[in-house]
């Protein structure tokens, strides 16, 4: 089972020192919750798209009664986790799956090859086959090829924003196979990241920054996106998240941007399963569900 054998990752290369028990505290929370909604969710873990240990993904299924109700396939989310490129886990997502499966929609989340083994563009390409995998392969599980909606989490959300701005017409998906993308707590500049902490385990160098930063690309893609942040998270994250914003709008995107009360970088995430919450149900809305 996919929780069971988690491979070993060196130290959160990303994270200031002050900052590491509150992270330890929501990966073990995070991973502790998906294990519980794996064990109640039909699944299918540890799907390989590749050779390398990270190259999988993991489906979170609908009950095979409410797929029945749909003969041409119910939507299907594709999560993309976090972790500074460097570190993270597919199984930190699934508590999100339950409520989302209800609806019914495919919750899938995708895992990619880290930095500093493997570095930029590695973790993108593996998004894209994992994109590749789930237009090819999730109508086999009841899911539909045409609806697929894409999300991420911090550097997560900077590789769903990079699936905007890249040509994926080799992988033989059509042009507009997104049908949203939401980044949440994204990066979309990437050269600031030089400056962290974080760039010892990604080593950019001013070249990969700017071909990796959304902020500056111009979009292939064009579905409705809407970008989200936490009013407690930095002023950078907060800053990018508007300015990534505006950069969609001018392109003639229609982009909704808006910050979570009171949500810093790790509960806007462990909070958006709570009734009413706004990222969930805007989600929802750009779905089509509600």
């Amino acid at each position: 089972m996919a929780f069971d054998d988690l491979k070993q990752q060196p130290p959160r290369a990303s994270l200031n020192p002050d900052r590491v028990e509150e992270f330890e505290a929501y990966a073990a929370a995070a991973l502790d919750r998906s294990k519980a909604a794996a064990a109640s969710c039909r699944t299918v873990l540890d799907i390989e798209f590749g050779d390398d240990y990270y190259q999988k993904l993991d489906l979170y299924l609908p009950d095979e009664a409410a797929l029945a109700d749909h003969e041409g396939g119910v939507p299907v989310i594709l999560f993309c986790h976090g972790g500074g490129w460097n570190f993270g886990y597919k199984e930190w997502n699934g508590f999100m799956a339950p409520a989302l499966i209800d609806l019914p929609t495919i919750f899938v989340s995708v895992s990619y090859r880290l930095a500093p083994e493997h570095k930029f563009p590695a973790a993108l390409e593996d998004v894209l086959a994992g994109l590749s995998w789930v237009f090819n392969n999730i109508a086999d599980h009841g899911g539909d090829p045409n609806r697929i909606h894409v999300t991420g989490h911090s550097a997560g959300g900077h590789l769903a924003a990079m699936l905007l701005a890249t040509d994926w017409a080799a992988l033989g998906v059509p042009a507009d196979v997104l049908k949203s993308v939401v980044p949440i707590s994204g990066v979309f500049e990437v050269e600031p990241v030089m400056h962290t902490s974080v760039q010892e385990a990604v080593q950019l160098t001013a070249d990969m920054a700017a071909r990796n930063s959304p902020l500056f690309l111009s979009t292939e893609s064009r579905p409705p996106v809407a970008v989200t942040v936490g009013t407690s998270e930095s002023e950078e994250f907060r800053r990018q998240s508007k300015a990534y914003a505006e950069a969609l709008t001018a392109q003639g995107l229609s982009v909704d941007h808006f910050e979570m009360p009171d949500q810093n970088h790790f509960s806007i995430l462990t909070e958006s399963t709570e009734p009413g919450n706004r990222l969930t149900k805007t989600r929802l809305q750009l779905m089509g569900l509600i």
